[in-house]
């Protein structure tokens, strides 16, 4: 539901070219050398708030949380700070260790002012336990601290999706719509609940607002394609579909799929014929 935590990375660095040097490895997707460089930084100055930022989520990244967790542990009692309490939390619960990420998010909500990112990882960490009526509870608790934080929203509605109450998660999705008309993953997560209401009209025109604003996003265009084929534009939807997997063959599998789910759908009895029919590239 939630994305990862919010970063210091932004935060300039005082006069520190190492440190400069981590953060746009990290931008730079070279995961490798911003660990290395974060951490040489933290060997002469173990109080830097934005280097231990950099190298517990270059090490989320590669999939070592439990590497993470010490550094941002140390990072966290030193600082105090939010941000870094939450990707620590992020990191614990990633390492298998939920309680004590619970307990380090439900303390971090505990502060004032009101820091909404961790209410929101707070409510994500509940929806992955299946605890969603507490997920729920959270995120309006930071709402009624926080009113009008879109994030809060979003998360809110993706709690009730995942529960099956699509009237309060279309309200939740709507309701950010109304802020943030341009909104991308508000209109991909409002169609997701009109169509899954059978409301393929409605679905298909927001999917096609976040095509036009990502489009290149081939998932969001099979989704398109399902709703088309479910409204019977079997032409057009079948059209969508190839479009889709022409750029991404990862997504040959859901496009077949929905051919076949759809009425009057397309049964193949061999890989091969389906990928031919979608004229599916390989990567």
């Amino acid at each position: 539901m939630s994305k990862r935590p919010p970063s210091n990375l932004e935060r300039p660095s005082p006069n520190n070219p190492a440190l400069d040097k981590a953060i746009l490895a990290f931008r730079m997707q070279r995961l490798d050398e911003a660990e290395r460089l974060a951490s040489d930084v933290l060997k002469s100055n173990r109080g830097n708030v934005v280097a231990a930022d950099v190298l517990g989520r270059a090490l989320l990244m590669q999939n070592r949380p439990k590497e993470a967790v010490d550094p941002l542990q140390r990072a966290a009692r030193r600082s105090h700070d939010p941000a870094i309490e939450v990707l620590l939390a992020a990191a614990l619960a990633a390492a298998g260790r939920n309680d004590v990420a619970l307990d380090q998010l439900r303390r971090t909500t505990a502060r004032r002012p009101p820091f909404p990112p961790a209410f929101i990882e707070l409510g994500s960490q509940f929806g992955k336990l299946g605890r969603f009526d507490e997920g729920i509870a959270v995120l309006e608790s930071g709402l009624a601290l926080t009113p009008g934080v879109l994030d809060l929203l979003m998360g809110l509605g993706h709690l009730h999706l995942k529960r099956n109450d699509r009237a309060e998660a279309r309200a939740s999705f709507s309701q950010v719509l109304a802020t943030a008309p341009q909104r991308h993953d508000a209109l991909v997560a409002l169609a997701k609940a009109m169509a899954l209401d059978g409301e393929y009209a409605a679905a298909a025109d927001l999917y096609r607002r976040a095509l036009a604003l990502q489009p290149d996003d081939a998932a969001i265009r099979v989704n398109l394609g399902k709703c088309l084929l479910e409204m019977g534009e079997r032409d057009a939807g079948e059209a969508t579909l190839r479009a889709a997997t022409r750029g991404s063959a990862q997504l040959a599998g859901p496009a077949i799929v929905a051919l076949a789910a759809a009425p009057h759908g397309r049964f193949f009895l061999r890989p091969s014929a389906a990928a031919k029919f979608l004229r599916v590239e390989k990567n």
